[in-house]
């Protein structure tokens, strides 16, 4: 699930980039923040856009909207990372006892 959502707001972002001057104006015409946004915290890179082009800035309470993205793209980052060590520690488990008989 956390990876469905994930590519889908990597290609809402990507879209917003290539449709709309949004992205540009949100991130000071740079091409860098955007690009990264897009690889590592798309769902924090992309309310950012839409919070910025709504309000005209992100101040205030608006930066709440940003910061629960940001928690929303650390834990999708976790359950990955969690589900990898489940799945690597039954490999190796495979190897021990494989080993050892």
């Amino acid at each position: 699930m956390g990876c469905l959502v994930e590519l889908t707001s990597r290609l809402a972002l990507l879209a917003l980039w290539l449709a709309t001057p949004w992205v540009n104006r949100a991130f000071s015409g740079g091409w860098i923040l955007p690009l990264l946004g897009i690889i590592f915290l798309p769902i924090t890179a992309l309310s950012y856009v839409i919070v910025y082009a709504l309000s005209g800035g992100v101040s205030g309470w608006a930066w709440l909207w940003v910061v629960l993205a940001f928690f929303i793209d650390l834990s999708s980052h976790g359950s990955s990372a969690w589900d990898n060590r489940r799945r690597f520690s039954r490999t190796q488990s495979w190897r021990y006892d494989r080993a050892s008989s």
